[in-house]
C-alpha cells in the first residue's frame, strides 16, 4: 500500500490521472464555458433591472404597500417612487457588479485555457475583481444598514462591522493573488530574457 505523496505544506497533492487544469480541454475550459453562461445571465439580469428601473419612474403608485417582515411580525410600509427606485436600483447594481467580476474571471480563465495563467493583465483583472467586491460589499452593508435604520426599524437588526470580515478577508485574499500573479509575470519574463 503507498501513502500519497505530501507536498511541503504537508497537504496532499490532488491530481486526477488524465485530467488537464490548465489548457485547451482541460477543466479550466469548462469553467470559463461557465462562466460565459453565468455572465450573459447575470448581463440579462441586469439588462431587465435597468429596464425595470426606467420603467418604474413612470408607472402609477397608488395605493400599493410592501411588507417588511422577520419570524417575529411585518411592518407594511407605503410603496413610494423613492422606495421602488432605490430597491431595484439596488439590485441592479449588485447584478451589475457581479456581471463585471465574472467579466474579469471570464478573461482570467482565458489565459487559463491557452496555457497561460501568469498573463500580465491577470494582475489588473485580479485588482479589479478585488476594488468590485469591495464595492459591492460595501454597498450591500451600507443598503441594509439605511433600510433597517429607515424603513423597517424594529423589524430588522442593523449590520454591525462584524458582518464586514468575511467579505472583507475575501477582498484581501483577492489582492494577495493579484501580487502573487504580478510575481510570476515577473518571474516568466524573466525567464524569457535569460533563455
Amino acid at each position: 500500500m503507498r501513502l500519497p505523496k505530501l507536498t511541503p505544506l504537508g497537504i496532499r497533492a490532488l491530481r486526477i490521472p488524465g485530467v488537464r487544469t490548465l489548457g485547451p480541454g482541460s477543466v479550466s475550459s469548462l469553467l470559463k464555458i461557465a462562466l460565459d453562461v453565468a455572465y450573459w445571465l447575470l448581463a440579462l439580469i441586469t439588462g431587465i433591472l435597468i429596464f425595470v428601473f426606467i420603467f418604474s419612474m413612470f408607472v402609477p403608485l397608488e395605493n400599493l404597500d410592501v411588507t417588511v417582515s422577520d419570524d417575529s411580525g411585518g411592518k407594511a410600509l407605503p410603496l413610494t417612487r423613492t422606495l421602488l427606485l432605490f430597491g431595484v436600483g439596488a439590485f441592479a447594481a449588485y447584478f451589475g457588479g457581479f456581471m463585471l467580476i465574472v467579466r474579469n474571471l471570464r478573461m482570467i480563465f482565458r489565459t487559463l485555457t491557452v496555457g497561460d495563467p501568469f498573463h500580465p493583465s491577470n494582475v489588473s483583472r485580479l485588482q479589479q475583481i478585488g476594488l468590485i467586491l469591495a464595492v459591492v460589499t460595501g454597498g450591500v452593508w451600507a443598503a441594509q444598514g439605511l433600510v433597517a435604520t429607515r424603513l423597517a426599524e424594529g423589524v430588522m437588526e442593523t449590520q454591525g462591522l462584524g458582518d464586514l470580515l468575511t467579505p472583507g478577508f475575501s477582498v484581501m485574499i483577492v489582492l494577495v493573488l493579484a501580487e502573487v500573479f504580478r510575481e510570476g509575470a515577473r518571474l516568466r519574463r524573466e525567464s524569457e530574457l535569460t533563455i
